[in-house]
C-alpha cells in the first residue's frame, strides 16, 4: 500500500510540469516548485521530489516580476527574428547561451527575445527567465 501511495505521488509530481506551465507562466514560485520537484525526483526520488519541490519554489518566488509597462513594450515591440532551440524556456531558469538578448531601454532590469515564437522577458544580469509572453 505505501508503495503504490508513493507511486502514485510521484506519478502525480512529474506530470504536474506540462500543467503548470501553461497555468503558471507568470507564477515564479509555481514554475520553481515543479522544476525543483521534477529535478529532486530524478536525483533523489519521492522524498527528492518533496526538498526539490520546496528549494525550487524559495527560488522561483524571489524573482521579481516585471512591471506592467515592461510586459506592454515587449508585446509592443516588432518581433526579432525568432530563436528555436531544444531546451524548454522555464520561468525561473536560465535561458540558453545562444540566445540574443534585446534590452528594454526605459528599464535596463529586463531584457527580451523571441524564442521557439514566444516572447521572453529575461533578467540580462543572470539570465533568468521570469516571464513567457503568449
Amino acid at each position: 500500500m505505501k508503495t503504490l501511495m508513493i507511486a502514485t505521488a510521484l506519478a502525480g509530481v512529474l506530470a504536474m510540469p506540462a500543467l503548470a506551465q501553461d497555468a503558471n507562466k507568470d507564477a515564479g514560485a509555481a514554475a520553481g516548485m515543479v522544476g525543483g520537484a521534477t529535478a529532486g525526483a530524478v536525483v533523489g526520488g519521492p522524498i527528492g521530489a518533496g526538498v526539490g519541490a520546496v528549494v525550487g519554489g524559495a527560488l522561483g518566488g524571489a524573482l521579481t516580476p516585471p512591471p506592467p509597462e515592461v510586459v506592454t513594450y515587449v508585446e509592443q515591440q516588432p518581433a526579432p527574428a525568432t530563436v528555436v532551440v531544444q531546451e524548454r524556456i522555464i520561468v525561473g531558469q536560465p535561458i540558453p547561451s545562444a540566445v540574443v538578448l534585446t534590452p528594454v531601454p526605459e528599464n535596463p532590469r529586463y531584457a527580451y527575445a523571441v524564442v521557439n515564437d514566444q516572447r521572453v522577458i529575461v533578467e540580462p544580469q543572470s539570465g533568468t527567465v521570469v516571464q513567457i509572453l503568449n
